[in-house]
């Protein structure tokens, strides 16, 4: 929870209550009418505490509010109001405590002989009104829980500095106060294992550029001033001038080609490795987090994000060393030549490190708006390309269009922004790095009318000029290539950095063999807080038994199962198999105990072969034939073109719904679990189909823990035992005799079902 203030502290220990004997609290900062003040309400052993604050405001500046706090910046934090209303209600006279959802915020409601408000708050709190009702209920029950923590310091969602809510929840990572320097020293550990081909690739840049530099001499100075003008050690000796400076040249040109050969080997491997590792990642992590983002943005970082991370490490880092390099090399050479040419050439320079760091911030923020714009684009791009069959259906290729559209003016617009403000920095930089020259040749001019410099010298320090030009061009676009680079690594790094919201405990336990025995015991689930989809659901499954799972449309089956299987974990209670938490159990060793027939059926892309072995691609042929046989898909697989090698999947050949349905229990079959779970595995098909489908279920489920969910109320008949949920509860259960002599749900739910198969036969016949 929230720190309680100080002096709420120091009040309760003045009237002999320790921080010890606090259980639980909460902040609120609503009033009933509208406006806004503190409260806290706290849980002792005994007592209800309400702490009311005296202030009241109209309005609220929220933590990620970022104007807010810098209003507020400079002003002392205070503890609270100073001044609270205390009350405190005996647990006794309380029979529960209660969540109110409301638009944007909640109520705590209190019931005793009747129902008060005892606080209200905004939705940022609805976490902790979640947990503190549910610690007043075990309160009561006298059930164990764990207490808050009244010292300490509260972790919080939002940015510290800058006010900004965090992204990721229980990642605390403010984009914005992110330090750009840590993000370069992370993405050079990645450069760890290319360091032998990045060490060859800046070794031959190096010997590219001495070579270079030896030119510039030779073409001014030494062709000039001694080979021309028959002075100095190459007086007269043209011929030999030239062959070394096309000796040099041949050098430069084959350390040229070596690095480029290493570069272009490194550029795939760097490319494999990264979308490898981003790739990785995202399988690490828990169903909720591909449930909450869309395929394109994924898409975009797995592929463009990793494509720009290459750029990085083949083109920008060595680019970059070489080019820093040369740019000292060079300017150590004029300041040789002539110290006053070289402070005059380099008399723009301030202006332009002032505009580079100017422009960076910028284009930094630019750079992420133009990829989640591209992100949102490939988006509509996947959705309309997923959904074509829906799109023509219901013909709304111009509504498709038109979003397309919108999403590519988004786009165009913040890559237009890119491009301007791009467009206008760097050709004002370029024109500052290269007024340099522009003085040399004045000043380089005056000095040769004076019989100060030779020509050679001037006509060699231009050339050095020149060469400087190419360095510093690179470093003047070096904005723009950190900005993209930095942007697409920090948001890799959200993806590495991402907690599984369903993780694996350390020692977690490994079962190599499974019996098959599944309890679940007073489940309480929601996707979203003080929203259960499930509620204190309890039952037993022994092993070899099945049992079946009914109820209207939301009742919270499909819930129950993903529970089961552990794609999501439970808010409160327990499931456990084989006596054991399936929190404790090795995430590797439940899944593959467990198979699931699911009515959404998924077809990868690859012989349909290839998919019923996804289950276990190391099996052999006469076992898939095994598995087609038992799921009745053997007869159909036989007739299609190519038999078992056929392609089905996007751009291959086209299966029908019972014809997917059967591959899935294919897979199931190779899958050979010890717990099955059926989730409306015969939906949405017409009678033979289903029936043709059932008959491959009733060879799957035998020696089988098996938790089947079906709409059709017949496929159940054969249940050992019957679970009927109604809004996230169990409000039936037992055999299809007993519950049918009970006259409740169970028996209106099949009166509703043989209603709706006589009307289906009437209107067949």
């Amino acid at each position: 929870m929230t720190l309680l203030p100080k002096d709420i502290v120091s009040i309760l220990d003045q009237n002999g209550i320790k921080a010890a004997d606090l259980l639980h609290g909460m902040e609120c900062d609503r009033l009933p009418d509208g406006g806004f003040s503190e409260s806290y309400l706290v849980l002792s052993r005994k007592h209800l505490h309400i702490f009311r604050g005296s202030g009241v405001t109209k309005e609220k500046t929220f933590s990620g509010y970022a104007a807010g706090r810098r209003k507020a910046a400079g002003k002392p934090e205070q503890e609270g109001s100073g001044d609270w209303a205390w009350e405190r209600i005996p647990l006794e006279r309380l029979e529960a405590v209660t969540i109110v959802n409301l638009v944007a915020s909640g109520m705590v409601v209190a019931k005793e002989k009747e129902e008060r408000v005892i606080g209200v708050f905004t939705s940022g709190h609805m976490n902790q009104a979640v947990r503190f009702a549910q610690a007043f209920d075990k309160l009561k029950n006298n059930e164990p829980f764990e207490a808050f923590e009244i010292d300490g310091k509260s972790g919080g969602a939002s940015c510290p500095t800058c006010g900004l809510m965090y992204p990721e929840e229980g990642r605390p990572f403010c984009p914005k106060c992110m330090k750009r320097h840590a993000v370069f020293a992370r993405l050079l550990s990645f450069a760890g294992k290319y360091r032998l081909s990045i060490f060859f690739i800046v070794l031959f840049m190096l010997l590219n550029s001495a070579t270079g530099l030896v030119i510039p001499y030779f073409q001014g100075t030494v062709l000039f001033d001694q080979a021309l003008a028959g002075n100095g050690a190459f007086a007269g000796r043209i011929g030999l001038v030239i062959v070394i400076i096309l000796a040099f040249r041949t050098l430069s040109l084959l350390f040229g080609i070596l690095f480029g050969t290493i570069i272009a080997k490194l550029a795939a491997k760097v490319a494999f490795d990264l979308k490898a590792a981003v790739f990785t990642s995202l399988q690490r992590l828990s169903l909720d987090f591909f449930m909450r983002r869309q395929t394109g943005h994924l898409m975009t970082r797995v592929n463009n994000d990793a494509q720009e991370l290459q750029y990085f490490f083949v083109d920008g880092l060595s680019y970059f060393i070489v080019n820093a390099m040369n740019i000292i090399g060079i300017i150590a050479v004029l300041l040789w030549m002539d110290w006053r040419l070289t402070l005059i050439c380099l008399l723009p320079m301030p202006l332009v490190f002032w505009l580079v760091r100017t422009a960076f911030p910028k284009l930094w923020r630019l750079s992420w708006r133009r990829h989640r714009k591209v992100s949102a684009l490939n988006s509509i791009i996947s959705d309309s390309v997923r959904g074509s069959r829906v799109v023509k259906a219901f013909g709304k290729e111009q509504m498709e269009i038109s979003r397309f559209q919108q999403a590519n003016d988004a786009f165009s617009g913040a890559e237009q922004r890119f491009n301007k403000w791009s467009g206008t920095v760097f050709p004002i930089l370029n024109f500052l790095t290269q007024a340099g020259g522009i003085l040399i040749w004045a000043f380089g001019g005056w000095y040769v009318m004076q019989g100060r410099m030779s020509f050679g010298s001037v006509l060699t320090f231009v050339n050095y000029m020149m060469m400087l030009y190419g360095p510093i061009q690179f470093m003047n676009n070096i904005i723009g290539w950190w900005s993209n680079c930095m942007a697409a690594a920090q948001r890799i790094f959200e993806i590495q950095d991402a907690v599984p919201s369903v993780a694996e405990r350390p020692g977690a336990v490994s079962l190599v063999t499974m019996k098959g025995d599944i309890e679940i015991d007073n489940v309480s689930f929601g996707y979203e807080p003080n929203k259960p989809i499930l509620k204190q659901v309890s039952l037993r499954a022994r092993p070899g038994q099945m049992i079946g799972v009914v109820g209207h449309s939301g009742a919270g089956k499909s819930t129950l199962v993903n529970l089961v299987s552990r794609l999501y974990d439970v808010t409160e209670g327990e499931i456990r198999i084989d006596g054991v938490n399936v929190k404790e159990l090795s995430i590797a060793s439940l899944r593959r105990h467990i198979g699931i027939v699911s009515q959404d059926i998924y077809i990868f892309t690859g012989s349909i072969a290839e998919n019923i072995a996804y289950a276990d691609p190391d099996c052999r042929m006469e076992d898939i034939l095994h598995a087609a046989k038992i799921a009745n898909a053997h007869d159909f697989i036989q007739k299609l073109p190519d038999g078992y090698d056929t392609e089905i999947g996007s751009g291959g050949y086209s299966l029908s719904g019972g014809e997917k349905q059967r591959l899935s229990i294919a897979r199931a079959v190779l899958h050979n679990p010890k717990v099955l779970i059926l989730d409306e595995a015969t939906a949405s098909l017409d009678t033979e189909t289903e029936l043709q489908i059932q008959k491959a279920l009733d060879s799957l489920v035998k020696g089988r823990t098996t938790i089947a969910i079906a709409h059709r109320l017949s496929t159940l008949r054969q249940a050992d035992y019957l679970v009927v949920m109604d809004k996230g509860t169990v409000v039936e259960a037992g055999t299809h005799d007993q519950l049918m002599a009970n006259e409740g749900v169970y028996r209106e739910l099949v009166r509703k079902h043989d209603e709706a198969l006589k009307m289906k036969g009437e209107i067949i016949a």
